[in-house]
Parts: structure tokens; sequence; C-alpha cells
């Protein structure tokens, strides 16, 4: 169990959403609205660290009422409910380029994330289907040359392993520089690989850093939420860490409390329930 006086210290919860507070009917369980709402009227704070675009956390963060800015696209954007960039970290034009070239010498599928559409073409006709970014808004184009500028993550995504493996070399040392990257294996469609590209000290951990600075907030006052491997840059901060039961071994290894309820049953309530009470 947490001690309580850390818990009556919490200024900040930042929680991921999908798989974490959301269940897989992209719902955030009854009793944690009512938690969070609660503690919302108490000071506390509240705000999502997630890999969807902005405007796919949008409905959720208005849905609470939230007020702080919210992490998004795993880190690339620092945005406000009203739309004021705190933080964006676009791709170099060279690299997105370098990309499509990439994709197209390899016949792998690609898309252009921005902040609020997700861009691909005819000969990427899977995107909306493989790229797991809930909520987004899949826009088909006749070319992305036209979608070079504020681009903030560029993904590719093929049945052909070695295909990936290839342009993951391409964007990394010493071919490129910058960069970060993230090659995996799908969970859903276990015959399919993706490869991530962002600018460099784009990732959850690096986006709640410079919250923090905005927000004048200590880490050490702050809690966060997770379950899969992209919030593992959040697990290795001096931030109070929360596994939901659903998580991934990496994060529960990290965690400092682990709910005995999964996503499904809304297990992130048990942790907030727990701050409620410590602040009362």
């Amino acid at each position: 169990m947490i001690n309580a006086g850390k818990l009556k210290n919490i200024k900040l919860i930042v929680s991921d959403l999908d798989g974490t507070l959301l269940n897989g009917f992209n719902e955030i369980g009854s009793e944690s609205q009512k938690l969070i709402k609660a503690l919302l009227t108490k000071g506390m704070r509240f705000t999502f660290a997630t890999g969807r675009l902005h405007s796919a956390a949008l409905t959720h963060a208005i849905q609470l009422g939230l007020k702080t800015p919210l992490i998004t696209l795993d880190g690339s954007m620092i945005k406000t409910i009203s739309n004021q960039v705190i933080f964006e970290s676009y791709l170099s034009k060279k690299y997105v380029k370098k990309s499509l070239s990439l994709a197209d010498f390899n016949l792998v599928n690609i898309a252009l994330c921005h902040a609020d559409a997700i861009y691909y073409t005819e000969h990427s006709p899977l995107v909306p289907q493989l790229i797991d970014k809930f909520g987004a808004n899949f826009v088909e184009v006749d070319s992305l040359e036209n979608y070079l500028d504020e681009t903030l993550e560029v993904v590719f995504a093929g049945d052909y392993k070695d295909s990936l493996k290839f342009i993951e070399r391409k964007m990394s040392f010493p071919y490129a520089f910058g960069l970060n990257t993230s090659f995996y294996k799908s969970e859903r469609r276990g015959q399919y690989y993706f490869f991530e590209v962002r600018k460099h000290g784009s990732s959850k951990g690096k986006a709640l850093e410079r919250l923090l600075k905005y927000l004048k907030i200590n880490i050490t006052d702050v809690a966060v939420i997770g379950d899969w491997h992209n919030d593992r840059t959040l697990f290795e901060t001096n931030a109070l860490k929360i596994a939901v039961n659903n998580a991934v071994g990496e994060i529960k290894s990290k965690a400092d409390f682990i709910t005995t309820k999964d996503n499904e049953n809304d297990g992130v309530a048990e942790f907030l329930e727990m701050v409620l009470k410590a602040k009362e």
C-alpha cells in the first residue's frame, strides 16, 4: 500500500488512455469519471499521455472537464484543450522525404501523422486498418508530398519483417541523426510489423518533464498510470508509478503499485479512490 502522505501530496495525475483508462469500447469507467471529477474539485490536476493524436484525445478530455494540457503522439505534442500549443516536435522535411522514398522502394505502407489527421495515399490502402491510432481522422490524399510540413510522426507498416528492418537501419545512425525510432510487431495482427519515426526527444517521459516545467510542479508530486511499452519513459521518472493489472511485465516491474483490476474493469478507479481518500 502507498503511504497516505505521499498520496495526499499528489498535485497531478498523468494517465495513458488505451489499455489503461479506456476499456475496449473506448470508454472511461463510470467510477473513474466520478473520481476524476471529484479530484478536480479539490484542486488536483489530471491529464493524458497518449499515443493518440490530440484530436482523438480531446473528446475524453472535454468529457472529464480537464484543463491541463494533453501529451499526445507519445510526447511529440503538448497542447491545451483550447488548442494552444505548449510544445511540438516536427520532423525535418529531409527525413520525411527520405521516409517516403524508403517506403516506395520497399513496397510498405506509410502514413504521416499530423496533430489532427493521419495522411496516406492509395498506395498504402491498409493504413486505416493497420495503424492503431484510435479515434484518428484518416485522410486519403493524392500525394504525401504536400504534407511534409508539420509531420510529428511517420509510421511504416508491412507484413515482411526484413523490409521494415532495412528501413529501420536506413533511418538510424549513421544514416540519420536526431531521431527516435521504434520497431515492434502488432499485438492484434501478429503477421504485421511497424516502424515509427519521431524527432529525438519526443517521448512521454520527456514531454512530462516539459509539462511540469510549464506547470511549475515537482516530479515527486506527480503520479503516472500506464500499461504498455510506450509508457516506459514515464515509469523511469521519479513520479509515483501505477500499473493497471493488464500491463506488460516491463511496466509492472517498474511500478510502485499494481491495481487488482484491469482496464476492462475500471482498474484505474482503484488508485483514484486511494488518492481521493487521502485528500479528504
